[in-house]
Formats: C-alpha cells, structure tokens, sequence
C-alpha cells in the first residue's frame, strides 16, 4: 500500500469500523469479572445484545444496565453511534431489588410482620 491511498480503501483491507454490518467481537464484563463475548454488527441495538446477555446469565433483561466508558447506554445506542472497536468491553450491571422486613413486638409481646421495599 503506497502512502497516499486511504487506509480503508477496498484495496488496503477495508476498515471494519465503516462497515455497519461487518460483525465486530464485544466483550460484556459483570461487576464480578466475569466476561461473555458477543459478535453483533455495528449497527445492531444494544439492547438486543443486553437481552442475550440477560437471558445468558438467567436474568431479566430489564434488571440489566450497560456501561461503556463509564456512561450507561441507551435502549437505540449501537456499536457505531458509540464509535466502538472490535474487542472494546461494556460493563454489565446487575439493578438488585431488596425487600427489607421490619419485625414489631407489640403491646402483648406478639410479633408482627411489616413489609416494605427499600
């Protein structure tokens, strides 16, 4: 390749990067280190690979927040609209929901249950 033809010109190998169906490897991380690697296409919703990642992990998809560069990413963000590079990592985040319960002695030292979401 000589020094004056573009880097992603058909002759030199093409680019992934501008092309938003070439499939590029991403790297889903846990918040305990785990990592599951996905192959999706630049132009593919995240969220449909925060569905397969949640039903991977058993999961609900909802219950899933993503992270790329510290900013959480929305439902209609893609690969290209992030600027992503083959093997770039998203953290995953797992929302847990906690019910507390508070126990009551009563008057007449009887307990009583009192539910509540925290």
């Amino acid at each position: 390749m000589s020094d004056g033809e573009p880097r992603n010109s058909p002759s030199g190998g093409g680019d992934v990067k501008q092309d938003p169906i070439a499939p590029i490897e991403i790297k889903v991380t846990s918040a305990m280190g785990d990592e599951v690697m996905f192959k999706i296409k630049r132009n593919t919703k995240l969220s449909k690979l925060q569905a397969a990642y949640a039903k991977r992990i058993g999961k609900d998809a909802g219950s899933i927040r993503f992270l790329f560069e510290g900013k959480r990413l929305d439902d209609d963000d893609t690969p290209a609209s992030l600027d992503m590079d083959d093997g770039d990592s998203i953290d995953a985040m797992v929302e847990r929901m906690y019910f507390a319960w508070s126990v009551i002695v009563d008057a007449n030292s009887t307990l009583t249950e009192v539910g509540g979401s925290s």
